[in-house]
């Protein structure tokens, strides 16, 4: 991993990283003895920089790619894979439900963010697809706008798919439900 990190282009090594991590086949410590032993290599450096950037919670190279178009974009860095709960009822301070309203793959929770990495298969099914407008519905209820993005879009035009989430952030902040 380490070895891709020093001779691959910045986002290749985190898609390395990131699922290395994400699949426990390394851990922390054992990158750190190898960075520790390569001093001096050509590329350590931006090695480093790779480690540095990896999450094991990236869970597909679309998250790890989208998260790399982020950090080049400026969107503060999203938190990941984050269980979303119901909105409670001001009226009882109760929420709807004790259940999650699911797992979300970026969150931006101080501008009420949420956004989804889409890949092809999630809307093929069309009993997945209004499974998956309720649950944005939800999401909304909840206080959160929602910004989905293809494959496609992020590969052709990462500008767009941060204008964006940016515009997300300004609906949020407008509506005034942003902290």
């Amino acid at each position: 991993m380490v070895d891709l990190a020093r001779t691959l282009p910045f986002r290749a090594g985190v898609v390395v990283a990131d699922s290395a991590l994400n699949g426990f086949q390394v851990g922390q410590g054992e990158i750190e003895t190898v960075l520790r032993d390569c001093v001096g290599w050509p590329g350590i450096t931006k090695a480093r920089r790779v480690v540095a950037f990896s999450d094991r919670l990236a869970e597909s190279p679309f998250e790890s790619i989208a998260r790399v178009a982020f950090a080049e974009g400026g969107p503060p860095k999203p938190m990941l894979q984050v269980w979303i709960m119901p909105a409670h009822d001001p009226a009882s301070r109760v929420a709807a439900s004790h259940l999650p309203i699911g797992r979300v793959d970026f969150l931006w929770d101080k501008h009420a963010t949420i956004a989804e990495a889409d890949g092809a298969m999630k809307y093929v099914d069309p009993q997945r697809a209004r499974q998956q407008l309720k649950r944005d519905a939800e999401l909304r209820r909840a206080g959160y706008e929602v910004v989905h993005f293809t494959w496609h879009d992020l590969v052709s035009d990462p500008d767009q798919v941060i204008k964006w989430i940016r515009a997300a952030f300004a609906r949020s902040a407008r509506l005034g439900v942003a902290s």
